[in-house]
């Protein structure tokens, strides 16, 4: 019964470590993205001024 309860308890863990797992991956994903488009946003803006002169 004991091992049970310790199987269940490790399953539970490893499960709760994958979805954290992959909510860390999404956010960071996110995070890079948000980045990538700032960059890419300040770029276009340097460009059109550069342009209209």
């Amino acid at each position: 019964m004991i091992g049970l309860s310790v199987a269940v308890g490790r399953f539970v863990e490893a499960l709760f470590w994958g979805i954290f797992r992959v909510a860390g991956a999404v956010a960071g994903v996110l995070i890079l993205g948000v980045v990538v488009l700032i960059v890419a946003w300040v770029v276009a803006r340097k460009m059109w001024a550069r342009r209209k002169l």
